[in-house]
């Protein structure tokens, strides 16, 4: 490992969400003003995420009283108090661009659901059961 990688490991931030296009975040960001620093939070959509490690940013996408904003953000920037994923946005592409021309409600992205394999429930029984297998069968071995 050479010494630019070194020092790009150490600014490098330890816990940092998985971002992708679509999703809704909030990032809380520290502004200066004269000689007080405050934390601005901006809700967004993510429209692109770019580059890689510590170069790797995101363009956060909102529409405030009919106004589109986009800021980009660098992830390892120590101005970023704190990035909050809200929802996964399920989207095809990588650069969601043509957001730009949509409003209202055909600006909108579908939230990206986890497959789920079965009930909970029954998750909960199997363990109860493999158990009491057990211990008939340990009881079993020790009357023999």
């Amino acid at each position: 490992m050479n010494v630019i990688q070194q020092l790009e490991k150490e600014q490098q931030k330890k816990k940092v969400p998985a971002l992708r296009a679509g999703d809704t975040v909030k990032v809380h960001a520290k502004v200066v003003e004269g000689t007080r620093e405050r934390i601005q939070v901006f809700e967004g959509t993510v429209i692109r995420v770019t580059g890689g490690g510590l170069r790797q940013n995101f363009t956060v996408r909102r529409v405030t009283h009919g106004v589109g904003v986009e800021r980009t953000f660098m992830i390892h920037s120590p101005r970023i108090d704190k990035i909050d994923v809200l929802r996964h946005g399920d989207v095809r592409q990588g650069r969601l661009y043509y957001l730009r021309g949509k409003v209202g409600r055909e600006a909108r992205i579908r939230e990206r659901r986890r497959l789920v394999a079965e009930s909970p429930e029954a998750e909960e029984v199997e363990p109860e059961a493999e158990a009491s297998t057990k211990e008939t069968a340990h009881t079993a071995t020790e009357e023999s």
